[in-house]
């Protein structure tokens, strides 16, 4: 069965990087035999300047109903400063699909890349389930006597039973799926009292569901140390959505930074939106030097998530290899351009 990818390319470096990206990926589908239908989306920045159109409903209406994924890369460009096009479209798909789970998997890919003293692939290997429809992220908030002395600011926090419950339950399930044996919930309940006490009443009961995996509990601070000290103590994250962005960008430095982080925004059963971590670095656009290993890892995630889990490994594997060998780009140790980085991934899948 056909299965449709959506690529938004997003602004800067975006469409270099997604380009080498989906490149790959047609021939890790050529490899495994699947039939992947991308359909290339003129959204963006320069759509934007151009004709003033962000994310038009008939566009999101076609997204929601006749795709199995989206694939976007990196959005921003100077010549927005209030990045409207950008909110629009990530946060716009993010909240009206409803895609609840931001994953971010962690994952050391070469020993070389950690800044950790003796830690290596087997120590750095987890994922975190950050919330991603609630919390400060909704914008509800205000000024009162903006730009004055007596100016006030308000930004409230939404915390939601139901949004609460079904992140700790996807986290609980993931473990389960994956025969992973640690699940600890991350909060901030000893100031949050109120809102991340409904993250602790949830997660006892929720966590009582599932005997066999060992779950504790720790707040954001000490969960930051803990991922420095002991990387090797934590199979899956859950927590909230402020806390999962600071913590999964901890976690991606410690495996090697931005330019291998991938992540994707999923509600599952449903079309769900693939995106790397790192901004869409105006200043490199057009000059074949960008890192595409993030957009590689992030189609990865998003094959595995369609149901490819052998070409999902195959591609880390490939990614592993060229890293090894330094079939990269200077920011990773290599030579390479953007182009023949992703070529040299080909190749290494080719020759497998």
């Amino acid at each position: 069965m056909s299965q449709r990818i959506a690529v938004i390319p997003g602004d800067g470096i975006g469409p270099e990087v997604a380009t080498a990206a989906v490149e790959v990926l047609d021939a890790a589908a050529e490899r495994h035999g699947l039939d992947l239908d991308f359909v290339w989306f003129d959204l963006g920045a320069e759509k934007y300047l151009r004709e003033g159109v962000t994310l038009p409903q008939a566009t999101f209406e076609d997204l929601r109903d006749h795709y199995d994924a989206i694939f976007l890369g990196a959005l921003g460009d100077p010549r927005v400063p209030d990045m409207a096009h950008a909110k629009d479209i990530l946060l716009g798909l993010r909240f009206r699909l409803d895609l609840f789970i931001n994953e971010r998997p962690v994952k050391l890919l070469h020993p070389d890349l950690t800044p950790i003293k003796g830690k290596g692939p087997e120590h750095l290997d987890f994922v975190i389930f950050r919330e991603n429809t609630e919390g400060l992220y909704v914008g509800i908030g205000g000024n009162f006597k903006k730009d004055t002395p007596d100016e006030i600011a308000i930004n409230e926090m939404i915390n939601t039973r139901k949004g609460t419950e079904r992140i700790l339950r996807a986290g609980f399930e993931h473990a389960r799926a994956q025969g992973k044996r640690r699940l600890c919930m991350v909060d901030k309940a000893n100031v949050l009292t109120y809102a991340h006490g409904l993250w602790q009443r949830v997660f006892r009961e929720i966590a009582a569901e599932y005997p066999e995996i060992e779950s504790r509990h720790l707040y954001a601070d000490v969960a930051a140390m803990e991922l420095v000290r002991a990387p090797e103590d934590f199979d899956v994250i859950v927590t909230s959505n402020m806390f999962g962005d600071i913590l999964s960008d901890l976690a991606a430095q410690l495996v090697g930074g931005i330019g291998l982080a991938s992540s994707g925004n999923i509600h599952p059963g449903r079309v769900s939106l693939f995106e790397p971590v790192h901004g869409s670095a105006p200043p490199l656009a057009g000059k074949d030097v960008a890192n595409p290993l993030a957009m590689v890892l992030t189609g990865a995630q998003m094959l595995g998530f369609l149901g490819h889990r052998e070409a999902e490994a195959d591609l880390e594997r490939a990614v592993r290899e060229a890293i090894a060998t330094r079939r990269v780009t200077r920011d990773l140790g290599g030579e390479l351009g953007t182009r023949a980085a992703g070529a040299a991934l080909i190749a290494l899948l080719e020759r497998a």
